[in-house]
This record gives C-alpha cells, structure tokens and sequence, in this order.
C-alpha cells in the first residue's frame, strides 16, 4: 500500500511529468487553452499510459533489446489508434478541438519515458499504477494552466462567462507566448511550494 501511495506522490506532486520533468510541453502548450481539451488530452493520454505501461511489462522480457524503443511506438500507437477512433465515434467536437494531438500521443515524451523508465523493468500492476498517476499528474498540470489561461484569456471557464461584463481578457495569454509565460509562473510556484514542503 506504501508503495502505491509513493507512486501517487511522485505521479501528482515530486515527479509531476509537466511541472518537474518537463515532458509533454507540445500538447502542453497547444491545447490548455480552455478546460475541455485539457481534460480530454490528459484522460486520452492517462488511458494510453495505463494500457502501455501494463502490455509492455507484460511483453519486457520477450522484446529484443535492440528494438524495444520500436516496439514500445508500435505498442503505443496501437493504443492511441484506439482512442482516436473512439473519441471521432463519441466525441467528436473534442476529437476536432484536439486534432492533430491526439495523434502525436504516440510520440509524446511522458509515454515513452514511463515505458523506458519502469514499464520495461516493473511488473504489470506497478507500471499500470505507473501510468494512471503519471497521467492523474498530467491532466492535473493540464487543468491548472487551462483554468488559468481560460479564465484570464477568455474570460470563461468551460466556456462559460464568469467574469464581469466588463472585463478585458488578457489575450495573450491565450496564445502560445501566454502559454509559455503560464508554465513558468506555475513551475516557479510549484517550485517554490515544493522546496517548503520538502
């Protein structure tokens, strides 16, 4: 139980992939611009973490060491095909909000990362527990500078109006510069809490 806790730790917290590690920052930027996309981008991204993490350790010891980074893309991009499919059949306003970045999934740093750094050495429940909290931390990180950059940058939240009729959004950061200035701000106060609590 001890080591479940310690994985929700550092997935939320001490190894938060996009406030501590710096993976993911392309979706990152591009699409916590409002709270749909976030949350759609990170629950695709936390499903696909999960079913990865979980095939890969299960396959670890029967993929060649000298094609297991290829292997791992096949893997994952099996899992996003999937989702993809089910988001254009279900979803399909968000599949359309998303676009091309439900697709690059395949290639994004946490998935690959987390099947490199523990799937590939951790058996099949730790590294399905693995990729649930790594991708709990980046939706979570994906929430954060979302409700930032909505509310600030379009006045809205969930694309509803919450601030006075009179406010002037601060377009900028609706753009990708607000982007960048946003995970800064966020990564210097997670720093900083982070550095107190510690």
């Amino acid at each position: 139980m001890k080591g479940i806790v310690k994985q929700f730790k550092e997935g939320l917290l001490t190894n938060n992939p996009v406030f501590v590690q710096f993976l993911g920052m392309c979706s990152t930027m591009a699409i916590s611009i409002n709270i749909q996309n976030a949350l759609g981008m990170g629950l695709a991204a936390t499903a696909v973490l999960i079913c990865s993490n979980a095939v890969i350790s299960l396959l670890r010891k029967v993929i060649p060491a000298k094609v297991r980074i290829a292997s791992y893309i096949v893997i994952v991009a099996g899992f996003v095909t999937a989702i993809d499919l089910l988001m254009q059949a279900y979803l399909p306003d968000l599949s359309e909000s998303l676009g091309v970045f439900i697709p690059l999934i395949v290639v994004n740093c946490i998935i690959l990362a987390r099947a490199e750094a523990f799937a590939s050495k951790n058996k099949v429940l730790p590294s399905a527990i693995d990729g649930l909290t790594m991708g709990l931390g980046f939706t979570f990180a994906l929430l954060i500078m979302s409700t930032i950059r909505e509310i600030l940058g379009s006045g809205t939240l969930a694309g509803v109006q919450v601030m006075p009729d009179g406010y002037e959004p601060v377009m900028l950061l609706i753009l990708p510069a607000g982007g960048f200035l946003t995970l800064g701000c966020l990564v210097a106060l997670f720093q900083k809490i982070m550095k107190r609590r510690g």
